[in-house]
């Protein structure tokens, strides 16, 4: 609330419409904001397929916003990125999406075979340029935050956002062993801080490192002292023998 309403005042310096440095936020200072660690593992994604199943053959959810989700699963774009994502940003023979505009200017999102079925499985509406579908005609889906918030109670994972997803697509690729620059380059980011914040939720490669290192440790502590080496004699030619 607090940034909300500086940029609020601050505009209305630019605009003439108060007098400079008149901001009553300028010396308020921000509480300390908590930064959340969560990510899906292995048997909380085979939950979440299995409520995104039982959603489409119920036909309780718009095609569009489990086709939505299950691209966010896949790709680990923003949410921004998938909802206004058009037909003409696809590239299906380089698999890819050629976003023209995103949070950090223009990218591209590299397609996984997943990623490719699924947006193959979306049927273009004539007249609407956009994958994911809304009701109205010719528009995008503008909320998905309801029907994930069903999906999620359906999978027993009540404290996951969607952007826990895109976290989620960066730890995942920590544990397969992929470099932090091979990562950002997947998601978009302009510098690897950035990704380093998404990928040091992976706990389980560092466990697996931190034990290697022990390991290696212990041996050389428990190997034993080696003996001095004896000293080499020069080997006279027979030829220099008299």
């Amino acid at each position: 609330m607090l940034a909300l309403l500086s940029n609020m005042f601050n505009m209305a310096e630019r605009w003439g419409l108060k007098p400079d440095y008149s901001n009553p936020c300028r010396h308020i200072e921000k509480f300390k904001e908590k930064k959340r660690e969560r990510y899906l593992n292995r048997d909380e994604f085979r939950r979440l397929n299995a409520a995104l199943n039982k959603a489409e053959q119920a036909k309780r959810e718009l095609p569009s916003a489990i086709a939505a989700i299950r691209l966010l699963i896949f790709t680990g774009a923003r949410v921004s990125e998938i909802l206004i994502l058009k037909w003409a940003y696809v590239d299906p023979d380089e698999k890819r999406l050629n976003l023209p505009d995103s949070k950090t200017g223009a990218k591209m999102v590299f397609l996984n075979e997943p990623a490719c079925e699924i947006l193959a499985r979306i049927v273009p509406i004539q007249g609407n340029p956009y994958v994911i579908a809304g009701s109205l005609a010719g528009a995008h889906l503008k909320d998905l935050e309801k029907p994930w918030q069903r999906i999620r109670a359906e999978a027993e994972l009540c404290d996951v956002r969607l952007h826990d997803l895109r976290h989620s697509f960066a730890s995942m690729a920590v544990s397969s062993g992929m470099s932090l620059p091979m990562i950002g380059g997947l998601l978009g980011h302009r510098n690897t801080s950035t990704t380093a914040r998404c990928a040091h939720l992976a706990a389980q490669p560092l466990r697996r490192a931190n034990n290697m290192i022990g390991k290696q440790l212990l041996t050389a502590m428990h190997q034993p002292a080696r003996k001095p080496a004896e000293p080499v004699l020069p080997v006279r030619s027979p030829e220099l023998v008299t």
